[in-house]
């Protein structure tokens, strides 16, 4: 199960950890009752609760995003933080539901399950806001390991897939790559001339733009990006380097 966080999946949850967590905080911050009279002590520790709130903390933040600060009472310091608790806890369980009678029951897409290449190239500069500038990391990160694929340094992004993908046979200093079905049929050709296109629009259309302009993305529109480079990467970190000779 994927917990959607503005409206994408970025990671995938074990849920069923989550929820345990999330139930345990609830339990150590009950009041316990002496005779059916309520105490002024909790079932947990401060110990224990100031450790399990770090983890509802970080379960809280991914599944409902950051929350502002929480409000202190007298009467009930827990309190705001259950309440967040509980609208987690129902977040979680009540997901599939809420989807299916929203009208929002479409697939999400997991940025965790994009191309290593991409995603590690992103990930840090994406997980501080930075999505613009993760864009063109992972697009680095793409034009660096397909240059390592090839062993060539002297091409710009559009010449090295063009080269890379080319019909003719390999060359001295020039390697072509090969997907496993490539039979240098029609078909096969097609696909290198789709790959050579898809692989210009992709550096001219999205990689470019981010050296001369000043973009700022949204999480979606940087994350569209990412998943067009996840599939030129996958192309080429599948395919066969066949060399001169």
């Amino acid at each position: 199960m994927g917990v959607s966080v503005l409206g994408l999946t970025l990671a995938i949850m074990n849920y069923e950890w989550a929820l345990s967590e999330l139930k345990r905080f609830l339990e150590l911050t009950r009041v316990k009752t002496v005779g059916g009279i309520y105490a002024d002590t909790y079932v947990g520790t401060p110990d224990e609760i100031t450790a399990q709130r770090h983890i509802m903390e970080k379960i809280c933040n991914r599944v409902l995003g950051p929350s502002g600060p929480v409000p202190l009472s007298s009467h009930d310091p827990w309190g705001p933080d259950r309440e967040r608790t509980v609208r987690c806890i129902t977040q979680i369980e009540r997901e599939q539901e809420i989807r299916e009678n929203l009208g929002e029951d479409a697939p999400d897409l997991n940025a965790a399950t994009l191309h290593p290449w991409i995603w590690e190239g992103a990930r840090s500069l994406w997980q501080s806001g930075h999505f613009a500038e993760a864009v063109a990391a992972a697009a680095k990160k793409l034009n660096a390991e397909t240059q390592n694929r090839v062993g060539t340094r002297d091409l710009s992004e559009t010449q090295l897939f063009n080269d890379a993908f080319s019909d003719s046979n390999p060359a001295v200093g020039h390697p072509r790559l090969r997907l496993p079905e490539d039979d240098d049929g029609r078909t096969a050709k097609s696909v290198r001339r789709g790959i050579r296109a898809f692989a210009d629009g992709c550096f001219s259309a999205i990689r470019n733009p981010l050296a001369h302009e000043n973009s700022e993305f949204t999480e979606t529109e940087a994350l569209e990006r990412l998943a067009a480079l996840s599939v030129l990467a996958r192309w080429v970190s599948a395919a066969a380097v066949r060399r001169y000779g």
